[in-house]
C-alpha cells in the first residue's frame, strides 16, 4: 500500500480576522484538499479559545459536506466527555445521510477547553463520566450491537443509514492506544502534541498486540505538524516551535496545554497534587525532499498509510502553498513504492 495524506484544521483565526473569515479560509481549504486528492479532511473542537474557534465540529462539518462532492470528512474529534454517547450517534447517522457516507467520527478524550468551559459543558452532569464506558457505548450504537439484555438494545439511532461510518480515537497514550484496540476502532496517534518517538513506537506496539489479541484489523494512523517549504532555512522556524505542556493531576486527570500561561491559569483553581511534564510536539518540516524522507521512514517503521498534517502557517496563502508541496511529496512517494512493487 501506498500512503494517504488528510488535513487537520483547527479553524485558527488571526489578529483582526474575523470569525466569518476564519471559517471562510478553512471551506477554501477544504475546497482545495478535494482538488488535491488528499483523503480526508478533519474538523477540531475547542472551546472558550480566541485562536482555535470550530467549537462544534457536528456543525461545521455538515457545512464542508455541502460545499464539497468527494473528499472524506471527519472530527478531530468530538470531546466524548461533555455529551450523550446517543445524541453523538444519532447527530453522526444523520451527517452520513445528508453526505452520502463521507463522514468519519474522531473521538477526544481531552476537554478542549480549561475548567470554565469544561463545568459549563457539564453543567448537568452529577457525576465525573467514565470515558471508557462512554465510548465503548458509543461504538454499540453505531455498529448495532449490544448484548440483548443490554437496556439499549431496542434502542434505534435515527436517520438510519447504509453507510459504515469509521471511528478513530484520538490520544497520545498507550493507555489510548490499548482502547481503541480493545473497541476495534482505528486509533490516530498526537504526535503533533508530543513528539517523543519512543512514546510513539511504545503506543503502535501497544496497539498492535491488543489488535492480535481481539483479532480486530490494525489501523494506525499519525497526526502531526508538517511544513514544506521552499528551503532548509524557512523550516528552521517551524521545527523550532515552543514546548507545550501536560499536567497530570493525583486523581488521573490529565490536560494538554500550549503554553506556561495556560498551565499557570489551570493551576489557579487546581486544588489537589498535580506535576507538569513539558512536551515537544512533533514536527516534519523541511524541504519536499526532507519531508518525503520523514514519512517514508514514518511508513517503514511503522506501516503507517494515513498521515494528517496540522499546518503551523498562520498565511493562507503560504499554507495552501505548503499543502501543494505537501500533495507533490505523497504522489512522489506513491510513484516510488509502486515502482518498488510495494504498492
Amino acid at each position: 500500500m501506498g500512503i494517504q495524506i488528510s488535513i487537520l484544521d483547527q479553524t485558527p483565526r488571526s489578529d483582526g480576522q474575523t470569525s466569518a473569515e476564519a471559517f471562510s479560509a478553512t471551506l477554501q481549504l477544504a475546497r482545495q484538499a478535494e482538488a488535491w486528492g488528499f483523503k480526508r479532511y478533519w474538523v477540531s473542537e475547542h472551546h472558550d479559545s480566541h485562536r482555535v474557534i470550530s467549537s462544534a465540529p457536528e456543525i461545521l462539518l455538515a457545512y464542508l459536506a455541502a460545499h464539497t462532492s468527494s473528499i472524506q470528512l471527519a472530527s478531530g474529534g468530538v470531546m466524548l466527555q461533555h455529551y450523550s454517547p446517543y445524541k453523538v450517534a444519532e447527530q453522526f447517522h444523520e451527517l452520513s445521510v445528508l453526505s452520502g457516507g463521507r463522514i468519519g467520527l474522531g473521538i477526544g478524550k481531552a476537554p478542549g477547553g480549561l475548567q470554565a468551559s469544561t463545568g459549563a459543558l457539564q453543567e448537568n452532569q452529577a457525576e465525573k463520566p467514565d470515558f471508557d464506558q462512554k465510548l465503548e457505548t458509543l461504538t454499540h450504537f453505531l455498529r448495532r450491537d449490544f448484548p440483548e439484555n443490554h437496556p439499549y438494545a431496542a434502542l434505534s439511532v435515527e436517520p438510519e443509514t447504509e453507510h459504515e461510518i469509521p471511528v478513530f480515537l484520538l490520544g497520545g497514550s498507550v493507555e489510548s492506544a490499548k482502547l481503541a484496540a480493545k473497541l476495534g476502532i482505528e486509533f490516530v496517534y498526537a504526535y503533533f502534541i508530543n513528539g517523543d518517538e519512543g512514546l510513539l513506537k511504545a503506543a503502535h506496539a501497544a496497539y498492535l498486540d491488543q489488535c492480535q489479541n481481539t483479532g480486530r484489523p490494525a489501523k494506525f494512523h499519525l497526526a502531526s505538524i508538517v511544513a514544506v517549504t521552499p528551503s532548509v532555512e524557512e523550516a528552521k522556524k517551524y521545527k523550532d516551535s515552543g514546548a507545550g505542556y501536560k499536567v497530570i493531576l493525583e486523581d488521573g486527570h490529565k490536560v494538554n496545554l500550549g503554553s506556561k500561561a495556560q498551565v499557570e491559569k489551570y493551576l489557579e483553581s487546581v486544588r489537589q497534587p498535580y506535576r507538569v511534564i513539558e512536551q515537544k510536539p512533533g514536527i516534519i518540516a523541511g524541504t519536499e525532499a526532507g519531508v518525503a524522507d520523514k514519512l517514508r521512514d514514518f511508513h517503514q517503521k511503522y506501516g503507517i498509510e494515513e498521515f494528517i498534517a496540522l499546518s503551523p502557517i498562520e498565511d493562507l496563502d503560504e499554507k495552501l502553498a505548503s499543502y501543494g508541496r505537501l500533495a507533490a511529496v505523497v504522489r512522489e512517494i506513491n510513484k516510488q513504492l509502486i515502482g518498488n512493487g510495494v504498492g
